[in-house]
C-alpha cells in the first residue's frame, strides 16, 4: 500500500492564529479515527487473523498506516471553509475562537453544526466552551499570547539525571564516551 504524505497543520502557525484571541471553545473527538468508515471494497487491506478465523476492519484503526494522514484530510475537507478563519483541527483535537463572546459563539455555533452533518462526535467530558484560555499541544493560549504549559516544564525539571555513560548509551548504537588512555601510543 502507498504512504499518504498528506500534512499535519504546523504546529507553530496554528498557535499563533489562536493566540491573541479572546474566547475559545476547545473541543476533542470521540474515539479518532474510529469515527472514518473504511469503505467496504477496502476492507480486505485491513485483514488480521486470530487463531480460528480472520477479520477486518470496517471503520478505520488507529494502528493503520495511513489513518492520521486520512483522519486529517477528512478534517479538513469538513471544516475547509473554517480553518484558520474561525477554528483550528489538529487530528481531533479542535479549538473554536474569536475575538468577542457573540463572535466565538456564532463560530462555535456553525462548527457544531457541520460536526452534526458529518456526524462526528465529540467527547463532551474533555471540551471546554467559551473560556479565555487554555492549553493546546503544551501551549497556553490566551488573548496575552502564547507560553509553554507550565506544567510540561515541571515534569520536566522533576526527572532525574542521567548519571553514567551506560545510561546514555542505552539510547546510542556508538559510545557516548572514549578511555582517552587506550589512545595514547607508546613510545
Amino acid at each position: 500500500m502507498a504512504k499518504d504524505h498528506f500534512p499535519l497543520p504546523f504546529m507553530d502557525q496554528m498557535l499563533e492564529r489562536l493566540a491573541g484571541n479572546k474566547y475559545f471553545c476547545f473541543l476533542d473527538g470521540f474515539s479518532r479515527y474510529f469515527q472514518i468508515p473504511i469503505d467496504p471494497n477496502d476492507q480486505e487491506k485491513t485483514t488480521f487473523t486470530c487463531p480460528f478465523r480472520t477479520y477486518a476492519y470496517r471503520r478505520m484503526s488507529f494502528g493503520l498506516c495511513n489513518a492520521p494522514a486520512t483522519f486529517q484530510r477528512c478534517m479538513l475537507a469538513i471544516f475547509h471553509d473554517m480553518i484558520e478563519e474561525s477554528v483550528e483541527v489538529f487530528m481531533d483535537d479542535f479549538s473554536v475562537f474569536g475575538n468577542s463572546f457573540d463572535t466565538c459563539l456564532n463560530n462555535l455555533d456553525k462548527m457544531l453544526q457541520r460536526c452534526k452533518d458529518a456526524h462526528l462526535v465529540l467527547n463532551w467530558e474533555k471540551c471546554h466552551f467559551m473560556v479565555k484560555e487554555g492549553i493546546v499541544l503544551g501551549h497556553k493560549v490566551s488573548s496575552a499570547g502564547l507560553e509553554v504549559d507550565k506544567t510540561k516544564i515541571d515534569v520536566i525539571l522533576k526527572l532525574s539525571p542521567l548519571l553514567t555513560s551506560k545510561v546514555l548509551e542505552a539510547f546510542s548504537d556508538t559510545p557516548v564516551f572514549t578511555d582517552v588512555s587506550l589512545k595514547t601510543s607508546r613510545r
